[in-house]
This record gives C-alpha cells, structure tokens and sequence, in this order.
C-alpha cells in the first residue's frame, strides 16, 4: 500500500540518504497514526540487516547517539536540530519470568521483517512503513483490521506473555473507536490471573492514556468487563448491576449510566478543547461520579410506587475515588483536582445564592464550577432516551459564577497575614485564627472590601484589634 506522512525532515533525510539503511522502516504507532489521518510525532525506526556498531556509525554522522541498552538493541541518535529518535534492531522476546522484566531478549539483524513484527501486540501496530519507497508492509491483516475497525492480537501464543497489553487493548479501542476480536477478548479473559504481575505505575499510565485519549470511552470499559478483568478494579465493578429509578435514569444501572455518560462528555466540544491534563480529570470524575451509589441505593416505596434512591452517594463516590485512584498511584495533583468534582456533582440542584457560590468556587479549588459544569452536563447527558439538555438549575449556577468571576477562579482572601504583621500583630496562632474566621466570614457575604474586612475585625476581635504599639526609639540617646 503506498502512504506519504509527514516524516520529520532530518529523519527523512537519514534514511533516504545512506545507502546501508535500506533495510530501514518506520514501524509502530506512526504507521498506524498516518493511516488513521493522526497526528504523530512517534517516530521510531527498525533497522534489518545491520550489525548495531555498523548502525552506530552511520547515525553518529547526523548527530549525538546514546545505546539505551545493547542487549534491547535501541540507539538514540539525537540530531543537530535538537529532535531525538530511537532505531532498533529486529529482536526475539522470550518470556522467562513475571512482570515486564521477565523476558529474554535475542537481537537478531538477520531477521526478516515478517518475523520480526510476530513480537508485536496487535495488529494495528505491526505495519511496516518504506520511505524510500513510500510502501507500507504488512504481514499480519493490520490494514485489513484498520479498514474495518477491529483490534486483534498478533499472535495468540506469545500474547499472554506480556499481561499489560489486556490494558493497553482497553486504551486502543476506547482511543480509536474500536471493536475487539473474539479471540482477542478470550485471549485477555484467559489471561485473567495475571493481572498482580503488573507495576502500579505501568496500570496507571494506560488509564491515563484512555482518560486523555478517548474518543469512546465506554468500548474500552465493556472491554474489561467482557473480559472480565473489570473486577481488578472493584470500586467500577460494584456499579454493575446497581439499580436506578427508571423515571430518572431509563437507560439502566449504574454502570450503564457512567458508560452513557463518558460517552457524551467526551462528544463535548468544550472538553475536546482542554489540554491533555484537563481532558484526563474531567472523564476520571465522570467514570468514578456514581461510585458510591453500590453502598447507599436502597429501595423504597412512596404512595404505593416502587423507588430507588441513593441518599449520601456524592460523598461516598468521593471516598471510592479517593481510593481507586490512591490504588493506581495517580499524581497528588490529579487526585485534588478529581475528588472535589465527584463530592460537589449534584450542587446544581440546590438554589444558587452568592454565598453558595463563594463558597463552592473555594471548596473545588485548583477545580473550576466551571470544570464541574462539565461533569454536571455529562451526568444529565447520559441518560437516554432522555433529551439532552443542560438542566436549568446547571444554567443558573454558572451563570451566577460567571458574573461573580468565580467560574473559572477561586475567591482570594481579602485579609492576608503580611496585612495584619504589618500593623503590628505578632504572627502565631492568634493570627492564624483571625486570617482563618476573616475568610469564612468573606465566603458567608459579611464584607466585600479591605476596608470592610478590617471594620469586621475591629469588631470580632475588639481585644486583639488594637495591637500594642512596638516602642519607638530614643533618638536621644545615639
């Protein structure tokens, strides 16, 4: 198949100028990228039929090389332009142990490129790309696989070697809108057990990536329930299943709702628009916001009608979110961003007032109301077949922040400590405690200005408002 992406120059301009790279192609994420009409700056290159020190001298002539590892068979050539890319050699992985170290790695330049792509995980990302032919090689029915939309494994005896690539499956197919084979969801259901050889860090950065990424984020979710290996994450796990109160949420359980409302978050153009950080957080509190509906849905029965309800589930979400994401090991900026969101989701139903406001700006914070408005409108969006309308009540709260300049902001104290030092009260606890009551008074409306602030002072603190005067000196005396 003939392709022409964008190869960065000075990566084009080595391979198609040494007559000892023609065995070189492109391989990996930027061939199945540029197929995919993806942006990509994955470039990474395999080289056949070169010895590594035959390689090595060929790249020192374009710029700094660094081996990475011989026994990998990775060398960094970065360029005088400043780019840095990585070349390989073809290699056999053999798994001899647990965890991503337990393999042994054969370097072998002899290899042909059919052989050579047999270590990949899916298909998808064992195509070949010739720049100098601009020819893409494929030996396992990846462009058939991208043509219709289908995630398959490469080889089905070596693909239990490494248990990520269930996760990573999980990423893809929510990242690109994709449908797993058969064998590939019972090779991930076999593989089952494997999960505990997996480092945290490792498990993190492919929820991550499905978090940033997605483009359907409930085919990734259905993905690890189908295989069953959803239950490695119990606190999602308990939401399947959960009933809901047909006149609020038609479209089913609990897990269903979350699967509904990914979806719609992720189709919203304000969060496409976000940075990858930003996107992350917003479909994290969106997946976890109802966590905690598994422990507080009971079943009632008002004027003879069956009904559910779930009395308290915003703060118990918020424990179960704490909890998932200290199991994954994610950042500590992450996880302040992402609790408050989950405890604060149904705020909207309560009156606005600007005390409400202030105070929901200070208790979100470093989140937005507006970050929560997102989260808030992916809830009412995934509950089809019901419309999908921003609630008024969603309306009025970020209209009353917007015009109070807290939708995307946090109020600042008007009273600081520098202030207060600066009038001649000693810093201590008493300090402390007046800065700390000044603040909650400015959340509550009793004053608006400095000077306001400091008349409300003088009368909560009649005793320490008037601070003894530090002697002046005896000029006298010098």
């Amino acid at each position: 198949m003939n392709l022409n992406p964008r190869i960065s120059r000075p990566l084009l301009e080595i391979l198609t100028s040494e007559a000892q790279l023609g065995g070189a192609f492109v391989v990996g994420g930027f061939v199945r990228d540029a197929l995919m009409e993806e942006v990509s700056k994955d470039f990474d290159v395999e080289v056949f039929g070169l010895s590594l020190e035959a390689l090595i001298q060929v790249l020192k002539r374009y710029g700094t090389v660094s081996l990475v590892g011989k026994s990998f068979g990775v060398i960094k050539v970065t360029v005088r332009s400043g780019e840095t890319y990585d070349f390989s050699l073809p290699r056999r992985d053999s798994k001899v142990g647990k965890g991503h170290r337990g393999f042994a790695i054969t370097v072998d330049p002899s290899m042909s490129p059919a052989d050579a792509v047999t270590r990949r995980d899916f298909t998808l990302n064992a195509l070949l790309y010739d720049p100098r032919r601009q020819l893409v090689f494929d030996y396992c029915g990846g462009l058939d696989d991208l043509e219709a939309k289908v995630l398959r494994e490469v080889d089905r005896r070596t693909f239990g070697d490494d248990p990520l690539r269930v996760l990573r499956a999980m990423q893809f197919i929510a990242r690109f809108d994709l449908s797993p084979s058969v064998s590939l969801v019972a090779c991930a259901r076999s593989m089952q057990g494997d999960y505990q050889e997996l480092a945290r860090e490792r498990v993190c950065e492919e929820w991550m990536k499905w978090a940033a990424t997605s483009r359907r984020p409930s085919a990734g979710l259905a993905f690890l329930r189908a295989t069953r290996w959803l239950s490695h994450f119990p606190v999602i796990q308990s939401i399947v299943g959960v009933e809901q109160d047909p006149e609020w949420h038609p479209e089913g359980d609990v897990f269903e709702h979350t699967l509904h409302c990914c979806d719609a978050l992720v189709q919203l153009p304000q969060w496409r628009g976000l940075g990858r950080e930003d996107r992350m957080v917003s479909l994290l509190a969106v997946l976890l916001h109802d966590v905690g509906k598994a422990s507080t849905s009971v079943v009632t029965h008002i004027e003879g009608r069956r009904r559910i309800t779930s009395h308290g589930h915003e703060r118990a979400s918020a424990e179960g979110t704490e909890g998932f994401l200290k199991d994954l090991g994610m950042s500590q900026s992450v996880q302040r961003r992402v609790i408050p969101l989950v405890a604060n989701h149904m705020v909207h139903f309560e009156t606005p007032t600007p005390r409400a406001v202030r105070r929901l700006a200070s208790r979100l914070a470093p989140e937005t109301i507006e970050g929560l408005g997102l989260v808030m409108t992916a809830d009412s969006f995934g509950r089809p077949p019901k419309p999908k309308k921003v609630p008024e009540s969603l309306a009025r709260l970020l209209a009353m922040a917007r015009d109070m300049a807290l939708a995307v902001d946090k109020p600042s104290p008007l009273m600081r400590g520098r202030d207060l030092v600066a009038r001649g009260y000693p810093p201590g606890k008493t300090l402390g405690r007046m800065l700390d009551q000044a603040f909650e008074a400015q959340l509550d409306g009793a004053f608006s200005t400095r000077e306001g602030a400091w008349e409300w002072l003088r009368r909560r603190f009649p005793r320490e408002a008037s601070p003894p005067r530090t002697p002046s000196p005896d000029l006298g005396n010098r």
